[in-house]
């Protein structure tokens, strides 16, 4: 800090004053060589727990435990013990801490099943989370007591939440271009090979849409599950470069197949993924070690389970052509040749039906394929598979969302140190700092603008770092999706776990100097922001840049099956003003906050009081009436005439807000006067 900004800073305190030391105590001392008692109260006395090291099995459900940790001890009491049990080990507790020559600590008191993340690290193992069984005692007396006493509680008892779709929180209407990697290089796919991946090879797709005032880029790497890793190497290799290249300002992404997340799902729409693969890196593999080729091929024998929540996501997955690949919550595709088979479980649904149907188009299209039931199957079909056998009847679990965890990061030499943030805001985000919020089914690595370009480089390493290092012993997956953010180009599935503000990540300067000018001026000098690219079309994504081949939502299919993919951005665009939110289309992400994280804000619609109403009428009444028709501007105004007269454009945009806003209020106060 120089000197002036030294005196400015102090000055904000009424001057210097010299800080004093850190008193010195043996406390530290004591602690570093005191070592972990775990104690079972059992009987009314407490007896020793002998082990090295600690692991889960040591904690009985029938029994209470005090672990002593030196500046803390832990109170564990199992879900089975008595109340009396309970009290009794809260009781040794504190007359344990009441003890000589003892330094102080804090008590902490568990239940089984609620383990803190501090109490789960002093054992070395510890299992995976699970649901926590709740007492079904007390349900439903209250409402035999009511109907006893004469009342209604039809309507009182409290449903079963509906279970929402996630949603992809991206636009799903730009640019896409897909490159399979071929040893050390990238060969650039046609639009008719975008969706078809093979589980040998490793892929890298460049996805560019409008974002905030410019153009966001998304750029990923998709790793088969039998791909080498000579070219999984070579793909984060060359996508990095592209990342460069576009100044570093794209978000880069790191996935496996199986592990995908919804915004590649809602980005390809319909997605295929074919066994083996065409690259030489793994035609190399197969050769070398004398392995089976499994690569598919139109003429043989091929089963594939079909997956998704509906036309804008859903996919076709080759898997083994044996009767225990089958599963009754999923439908399938089996052909050999020209001979197709449709199979769909007992515990699927009519809209899994449909997705087979349009799978076929894509898969083998122009053939008419033989429905077969769940227990309804020919002699035919079986054979196909090698013979009848059991399935499972379980539908295949993903990772679930979990409440956001930010950290922030040090990371030198190749060693990892993370520090968690509570209830975290927005301007945790320190822009000399790399973070980490991780949700359980993604992680993001948030990247500031002051980091120098070498810990930026390694931002990647960081997000396998901390995968690997299982700070949270939830175990995650290392194939669990990485997201690396740089600042200034977050993205709104970044964005949505914040109550984000863009001119804020938009800010010059260091930390110090942003938060100084907002305490001195109120205001939030921006960075240079790139220019947004004005869309070439509203009728669909571009699979290339050119505008000439554009990529359509409503995909085409075989004239046998006519269907619609879904509607065109323009009538979602118009449509969305007047129809119920909670039918958003799940291509387009809602523009506020759905669910609440730490310090963050869930707007609201509140209703105008009748004074304000009234108001805006008698100033409507007396001004003049605008004449503006209610027709968007895109339809009405000639491109040319947006880019000679933007400032006009912005001023018609407002005023026409304004007399619908007028407009709703007459008809609210003529309302209210009948």
């Amino acid at each position: 800090m120089a000197d002036a900004e030294t005196g400015e800073f102090w000055g904000f305190f009424g001057g210097f004053a010299p800080l004093p030391r850190k008193a010195s105590n043996d406390v530290d001392s004591k602690t570093e060589s005191f070592s972990v008692k775990l104690l079972c109260v059992e009987k009314g006395q407490t007896v020793p727990v002998e082990s090295d090291p600690l692991t889960r099995e040591l904690l009985n459900t029938n029994k209470c435990y005090l672990l002593d940790c030196g500046l803390e001890v832990f109170v564990w009491m199992g879900r089975n013990t008595s109340l009396v049990d309970r009290k009794s080990a809260s009781a040794y507790a504190e007359e344990l801490l009441r003890g000589d020559d003892r330094p102080k600590a804090h008590l902490v008191r568990i239940i089984e099943g609620f383990e803190t993340l501090t109490f789960r690290s002093k054992f070395v193992t510890w299992p995976q989370a699970t649901d926590v069984a709740v007492s079904e005692d007390g349900r439903g007396k209250v409402a035999a007591l009511l109907r006893r006493q004469g009342l209604n509680v039809k309507g009182l008892m409290k449903a079963a939440p509906v279970k929402e779709e996630p949603q992809p929180y991206i636009d799903c209407t730009g640019n896409l271009q897909v490159w399979r990697v071929d040893g050390n290089e990238k060969i650039l796919l046609p639009s008719s090979g975008h969706s078809k991946f093979y589980s040998g090879d490793c892929y890298i797709f460049q996805y560019s849409y409008p974002g905030e005032d410019k153009e966001d880029y998304l750029v990923g790497t998709w790793f088969g599950k039998k791909s080498v890793e000579e070219e999984r190497i070579a793909a984060i290799s060359l996508a990095s470069k592209m990342v460069e290249s576009l100044k570093s300002q794209a978000v880069q992404a790191r996935l496996y197949e199986g592990k995908e997340p919804i915004q590649f799902f809602s980005i390809f729409q319909s997605f295929t993924v074919y066994k083996g693969g065409v690259s030489s890196g793994y035609k190399k593999f197969v050769g070398e070690n004398a392995a089976d080729n499994e690569t598919y091929t139109e003429d043989g024998i091929a089963l594939f389970r079909v997956q998704g929540s509906g036309p804008d996501n859903m996919q076709a997955i080759q898997v083994e052509t044996i009767g225990s690949s089958l599963n009754s919550a999923y439908c399938y595709i089996l052909h050999s040749g020209n001979i197709v088979y449709t199979w769909s479980g007992n515990l699927t649904t009519s809209e899994d039906q449909e997705l087979v149907e349009r799978q076929l188009d894509v898969i083998k299209p122009n053939i008419q394929s033989k429905p077969q039931k769940e227990g309804t199957e020919t002699e035919q079909f079986w054979s196909l598979l090698g013979g009848k056998c059991e399935y499972s009847s379980q539908k295949i679990g993903k990772e679930p969302e979990n409440d956001p965890r930010l950290f922030s990061c040090t990371y030198s030499k190749g060693n990892l140190k993370v520090t968690e943030i509570f209830n975290f805001s927005q301007d945790d985000l320190m822009t000399e700092d790399i973070f980490i919020l991780d949700c359980h089914s993604n992680i993001f690595v948030w990247v500031g603008q002051q980091v120098d370009s070498k810990t930026r480089s390694q931002a990647l390493n960081i997000g396998e770092r901390f995968l690997e290092s299982n700070f949270l012993m939830e175990n995650l997956s290392r194939e669990t999706p990485i997201f690396v953010v740089v600042e200034g180009s977050e993205p709104p599935f970044f964005t949505r776990f914040f109550s984000w503000e863009y001119s804020k990540s938009m800010m010059h300067g260091s930390s110090y100097q942003r938060k100084l000018a907002v305490v001195k001026d109120g205001v939030t000098p921006t960075m240079d922001k790139p220019k947004r690219r004005t869309p070439a079309s509203y009728g669909g994504r571009s699979s290339v840049p050119d505008k000439s081949s554009q990529r359509s939502r409503s995909m085409s299919f075989s004239p046998e099956r006519v269907r619609v993919r879904g509607r065109s951005p323009a009538f979602t665009a118009l449509a969305a003003n007047f129809e119920n939110p909670s039918g958003r289309n799940l291509s387009t992400p809602p523009p506020v906050v759905r669910k609440p994280y730490p310090k963050s804000i869930t707007l609201e619609a509140k209703v105008a009081p009748k004074s304000a109403a009234i108001a805006a009428f008698t100033s409507f009444e007396s001004s003049p009436k605008p004449s503006i028709s209610m027709i968007p501007k895109s339809l009405k105004v000639s491109p040319e005439a947006n880019k000679s007269k933007p400032e006009a454009n912005a001023k018609q945009g407002i005023t026409s807000m304004s007399s619908r806003i007028e407009s709703l209020t007459i008809e609210e106060c003529e309302g209210g006067r009948g």
